[in-house]
């Protein structure tokens, strides 16, 4: 039922199978199925199974299989089908799918759970849209209230699938055409007053706009919902630009990577994406000014990328960030530098140990500019 029937009827592979069942609780637990209960979601019994993925059920207990669809979030969701292959479709959800329209199964499918308004969203990231009706259910309501009580990392889930999707901005945009989520994503609400820089080098305006032209970009790159995060925050540190410097950010590369760790933090984000922000907003500069920079230089900011898993992500977002830019003649000369061992830079490990241990990393970069710069066809001087 649910998503997996969706898929099916769509002809996509599913994740996870979801069933509805009127089964005890015993007769679960004997078929290998355990209980999950979450504090905002429906209670469900789960089992990972090695051939078939992820199973969950719920149970039907006093409501029959028509009311517990009714339930659901979207008609496209609120389809069943028996194992025989007949379908329960009461909300006219095979309609909607075929024209690709998100309708709310009842007018309280965003009362009773507040969270599928992000859902919604991340939907539309994919390529469906809300029908008028849907959208009057969301405009004019109070919201921060009822999303208070909602744990953020329900809505950081959505918006990690919505970065996966096809149009991956559009899950921002719909937050600001709705005025929602301020509380989670304070960020985006201050974007579009803010200036992306001077005109001459951002026709584009507002930082809003320029970020989600880098994000528009980068999707066409690559489907990693990581590099289209990194892209589409790269430059939060013009948040914290004073608004007298206006429309220049300096410093905003390392106001950024600090701002790249709040967020991450706050949205309760794995921390690979904290430290890839971070980092993306501190070196994503280096890369477009690559032949203005020392090799001491070059071959750190490589190594910092190496650190940060972003090695490959870094050109892709200087790219989106700036079109006329092609990836640094040597950046990846300098990737491949950076990860070098000891062994591999002809570094003999009795001589390194027999050094200072504070002279022991400033005499290993000088070892790899060397490397460097003989790769780069240089002579050390």
């Amino acid at each position: 039922m649910g998503g997996s029937v969706r898929d099916f009827l769509l002809g996509k592979e599913s994740e996870d199978i979801d069933l509805v069942a009127a089964l005890a609780d015993e007769t679960l637990r004997s078929c290998g199925f355990y209980p999950v209960t979450g504090k905002t979601t429906v209670p469900i019994w789960f089992q990972c199974h090695p051939e078939l993925g992820k199973i969950e059920i719920i149970q039907l207990r006093e409501e029959s299989l028509i009311e517990d669809l009714r339930r659901r979030d979207f008609t496209i969701n609120a389809i069943a089908m028996h194992l025989s292959g007949m379908l329960y479709d009461p909300l006219d959800g095979s309609r909607h799918l075929r024209e690709g329209l998100l309708q709310a199964c009842t007018d309280n499918t965003f009362t009773d759970d507040p969270l599928r308004i992000f859902r919604a969203f991340r939907f539309e990231a994919d390529g469906w849209r809300m029908t008028p009706a849907t959208e009057a259910l969301i405009r004019g309501r109070d919201w921060p209230a009822r999303l208070g009580h909602i744990p953020v990392e329900r809505f950081s889930r959505e918006m990690l699938k919505a970065l996966g999707g096809k149009e991956p901005g559009i899950f921002f945009q719909r937050m600001l055409d709705f005025g929602v989520g301020k509380e989670w994503l304070p960020e985006l609400f201050l974007m579009t007053e803010i200036p992306a820089g001077p005109l001459e080098h951002h026709p584009e305006g507002d930082l809003f706009t320029h970020s989600l032209q880098v994000l528009q970009r980068t999707a066409a790159v690559t489907g990693d919902p990581l590099a289209r995060f990194c892209a589409f925050f790269h430059d939060i540190g013009k948040l914290a630009t004073d608004p007298d410097l206006y429309p220049r950010h300096h410093g905003h590369e390392e106001a950024g990577f600090h701002m790249g760790h709040r967020l991450g933090r706050r949205l309760c984000l794995p921390a690979s994406y904290m430290k890839a922000l971070s980092w993306t907003s501190r070196l994503h500069m280096h890369l477009n000014k690559w032949a203005e920079l020392r090799s001491s230089t070059r071959i750190r900011s490589a190594e910092q990328a190496v650190k940060a898993g972003i090695a490959w992500i870094l050109p892709v977002i200087a790219r989106a960030d700036k079109p006329e830019n092609t990836i640094p003649p040597g950046w990846e000369t300098a990737v491949k530098v950076a990860a070098m061992t000891t062994a591999e830079l002809g570094i003999e490990i009795e001589r390194l140990c027999a050094m200072p241990a504070e002279k022991r990393a400033d005499f290993i970069l000088q070892k790899r500019v060397e490397m460097l710069r003989m790769l780069e066809g240089k002579k050390c001087p």
